[in-house]
């Protein structure tokens, strides 16, 4: 054994010199992929709405038993997002009869208490204790085999060696009661005070008091009392002496239990529960992500190290795998292929009935090209950083999606935002309020959808940012496919698109003939713009990359003329490289287009920028231009960095620079939701988070809550933003894990999976 020890050290060392060497070779720091808890949650519905005095508790065989309304229910089926139910337990014929009015584990088995003993099924039967307090409705056992029930207001005492005790509180209601090892007592939570009560000497006293108790646990043993309250909770000692006053900055103050699991303490909450972290922070349960409904009334142990939060709808079972950031990749591209490919297209799953995703559709979406772009970079970063040809698959599959983008019209160059069949997709008019007095007269009735032939129709009104994705994917195709063939389909679809741009005055027409609404990149338009209006330095950055990239792989002397053209005489290399310290909103006497423009920062261009960095930076005409181009990335990386955004940080990192945040991206990566079902989320409550005065980049918090807590999860969202409504949808994770993930694994600042 000792052997297999030291050969297992060895590997380690020599695993973390290799490493080492990578990490001196490129200078950059390396995550090594080992495994961690990845928690998730698995959902039990009750059928019935209408149950009281819910309890809930797991014995030493895995076994899951909820007590409602007098009876008991266990756990069925259930997995992640695949919810079960609660069905009535069959199991013990005469269990049913009885009337059952508290459930524990004591011993790791199950033990009730009916209106007429305390008994169990395990240790064949043995244990069966009459009582005389019929209406008794709260157990506790202690080490021996002895409990305490009470019925609220009385308590006794029994064991079937020792005569019972009898008593009660003073004009108090008797909430819940615990056993301390530190001094062989019962505890006694009232409203407005604790009681001690001595098995050995049988005397109940009181120890604390306040008011406004709600819920109480013992930590260490006893030594430590967690009081919970309607205000939040304090610590006190077994003595009496508080340890800590009260701690109301938690996400929500109102407080039902609290349970010590496995060294964390857990508290639960009239809005969802918590678990408090060594740095003193929570880790927030809360909304049908997590549980089936928002009011906790009970927390216990469940098998397998998870924790069991029953709601007054049903159990939240949150369960921690061991697992590593690819293990979590892996769990996502089946996701994404088994739900998310339209024709090729990565498209997200809509029409959810109660989160059911038997019920899903495939959604046909204006940024199909964005998604699917992102998606494609995804798989051939993971080509690239694996050789797995499932995921080259997957890549030319999303390729061929977007050149039917650009095949499915009669005009060379022009790209549609998306297609369906023929017949399936309602015809309409292009109407936006806001440009009435803007865009040319008639914009508003231009028509959006077009017949391609008799199978099939397509959208048009292609965008800015469903340009981004197409050069950003051609772009990446044309530099790192290794196949020839593929490899010019992108080149031809880069060259005819950007020729078609330039050709229409670096517009993108559309089939109407007259340029969409967002396609515009010619100096007229651009520098129409005051510097402080971000449209006029995202899109000369973006235009420079696109001509960078065209130059690049097409050799054709037009793309680099005009490129040249525009940074010196038009001032687009000022713009681009114009610090984000100067953006904000347009001035009182700008025009109405300026004004709403800037009426606070839009994060969709964050996306547009970070993507066409991929042919700004790397394409650069020269070293000086390069150099001009990395200060302006990392100008724009500092302005988000309290995202702690993988898509910004790695692409950042592929200028080379050491510093990027990798233990932020990392940690946003980890904290990922497993289930991407968009539910309704609500944080504005929170009592544990500081917010900040209204600002023009939307930061409404001092911190980003982590993924699995807040409510947007695409990167071209507002990711501050604390509450949404329930959108009955799931997201892919092709655009949004497995696309940093996998940027991450290319780039090598993530390592492959390590295991001891």
């Amino acid at each position: 054994m000792k052997s297999i020890q030291w050969i297992a050290v060895l590997l380690i060392v020599l695993t973390s010199i290799s490493c080492n060497s990578k990490k001196e070779s490129n200078n950059q720091p390396i995550y090594q992929d080992v495994p961690y808890l990845q928690d998730y949650a698995v959902k039990f519905y009750f059928d019935d709405e209408d149950i009281t005095s819910p309890k809930v508790a797991s014995d030493r065989n895995g076994v899951v038993q909820v007590l409602a309304s007098n009876k008991l229910f266990r756990t069925n089926n259930g997995r992640l997002q695949y919810p079960g139910n609660l069905t009535p337990d069959m199991n013990y014929t005469p269990m049913r009869d009885m009337k059952i009015v508290d459930l524990i584990t004591y011993k790791d088995q199950f033990v009730y208490l009916t209106n007429k003993a305390v008994l169990s099924n395990a240790w064949a039967g043995k244990l069966f204790i009459k009582h005389d307090l019929p209406s008794a409705n709260i157990l506790c056992g202690s080490t021996d085999f002895s409990f305490m029930i009470s019925d609220g207001k009385r308590l006794s005492y029994i064991s079937d060696k020792q005569k019972e005790w009898n008593g009660q509180l003073d004009n108090e209601k008797i909430i819940s009661i615990k056993y301390s090892k530190v001094d062989n007592t019962f505890l006694i939570l009232g409203a407005n005070s604790i009681y001690s009560f001595s098995i050995s000497t049988r005397i109940l006293k009181p120890i604390f008091g306040k008011k406004n108790f709600t819920c109480f646990e013992l930590s260490e043993n006893g030594k430590k009392i967690i009081i919970g309250t309607n205000n939040g909770y304090l610590v006190i000692d077994h003595l009496g002496n508080v340890l800590k006053e009260l701690n109301n900055k938690l996400p929500w103050t109102e407080l039902t239990a609290i349970k010590e699991i496995h060294g964390n303490l857990w508290f639960g909450s009239t809005k969802g529960a918590f678990m408090l972290r060594n740095d003193g922070k929570f880790n927030y349960y809360n909304g049908e992500r997590w549980l089936p409904g928002k009011r906790v009334v009970g927390i216990n142990t469940g098998p397998d190290k998870s924790v069991l939060i029953l709601t007054n709808k049903g159990v939240g079972q949150i369960c921690f795998r061991e697992m590593t950031l690819e293990d979590k990749a892996m769990h996502f591209e089946k996701q994404v292929r088994k739900r998310h490919i339209r024709y090729g297209i990565n498209a997200n799953v809509t029409s959810l009935k109660n989160h059911d995703l038997s019920t899903n559709v495939l959604r046909k979406a204006d940024s199909d090209n964005l998604w699917t772009a992102m998606y494609l970079a995804s798989q051939l970063f993971r080509y690239l950083a694996t050789g797995s040809e499932k995921a080259k698959q997957n890549c030319y599959e999303s390729f061929e999606a977007m050149e039917k983008l650009h095949t499915i019209n009669d005009s060379i160059g022009l790209f549609g935002r998306t297609f369906e069949r023929k017949g399936y997709q309602e015809f309409g008019k292009e109407y936006r309020s806001y440009v009435e007095d803007y865009w040319y007269p008639g914009y508003n009735n231009v028509a959006n959808w077009y017949h391609a032939d008799e199978n099939w129709d397509w959208r048009g009104t292609a965008s800015s940012d469903q340009a981004v994705g197409q050069i950003f994917a051609m772009t990446l195709i044309a530099e790192y496919i290794d196949d020839k063939d593929w490899k010019n389909r992108a080149v031809k679809i880069l060259d005819d698109l950007m020729t078609y741009i330039v050709k229409n005055n670096l517009c993108l027409v559309d089939y109407n003939g007259k340029p969409s609404l967002w396609g515009r990149w010619n100096p007229e338009y651009v520098n129409r713009f005051g510097t402080m209006i971000g449209d006029r330095k995202v899109y000369s950055s973006n235009m420079i990359a696109f001509l960078q990239s065209a130059y690049k792989h097409t050799g054709k002397k037009i793309f680099k003329e005009k490129a040249f053209e525009l940074m010196n005489k038009y001032g687009y290399l000022e713009n681009l490289t114009r610090p984000f310290s100067e953006i904000g909103q347009a001035p009182k006497d700008a025009d109405n287009w300026s004004k709403m423009l800037s009426e606070e920062w839009n994060h969709s261009d964050d996306e547009m920028y970070f993507l066409a960095y991929w042919a700004l930076y790397p394409d650069a005409f020269n070293d000086t231009l390069k150099s001009k181009y990395r200060e302006a990335i990392r100008d724009h990386w500092e302005w988000e960095r309290p995202e702690k955004n993988p898509v910004w940080n790695f692409t950042y990192a592929m200028t080379g620079t050491k510093e990027f945040d990798l233990d932020e991206a990392i940690w946003t990566l980890k904290e990922w939701p497993m289930d991407m079902i968009q539910f309704a989320v609500k944080n504005s409550h929170r009592k544990d988070i500081e917010f900040v005065d209204k600002n023009f980049w939307g930061q409404i918090t001092t911190e980003l809550l982590p993924p699995d807590e807040r409510p947007e999860l695409k990167y071209n969202r507002n990711l501050f933003k604390l509450d949404a409504g329930d959108r009955k949808s799931e997201l892919s994770a092709g655009d949004t894990f497995l696309f940093p993930y996998w940027m991450g694994r290319f780039l090598g600042v993530i390592s492959e999976p390590r295991r001891n």
